[in-house]
């Protein structure tokens, strides 16, 4: 199967979280957040949104920094993903 946003929305993967920290401190299953980094797997066309124009600035490939609880989960193919709207898009990493 296949997923393809709609409008202003992008559907990401997130990227693996880190087993230790910087000072090497191997982290538990229970300590870990979820991820804020995220890779973006497919864009929406954008379009008018709530009687605005959203141009779609980010693109498939592009890594993400996503508001925390952000978005929708979704599990496809046993993969889970997340469909967000282009504003809940913090920033990209680069």
């Amino acid at each position: 199967m296949k997923l393809t946003p709609l409008a202003d929305r992008v559907l990401l993967k997130a990227v693996e979280a880190m087993e230790t920290t910087a000072s090497g401190i191997i982290l538990s299953t229970a300590t870990k957040e979820k991820p804020v980094i995220s890779q973006v797997i497919s864009v929406g066309p954008g379009g008018l949104v709530d009687g605005h124009e959203v141009k779609m600035v980010v693109k498939p490939g592009d890594k993400v920094v996503v508001a925390k609880y952000a978005g929708t989960e979704v599990k496809l193919d046993d993969q889970e993903y997340s469909i967000v709207r282009q504003s809940d898009i913090l920033a990209i990493v680069e």
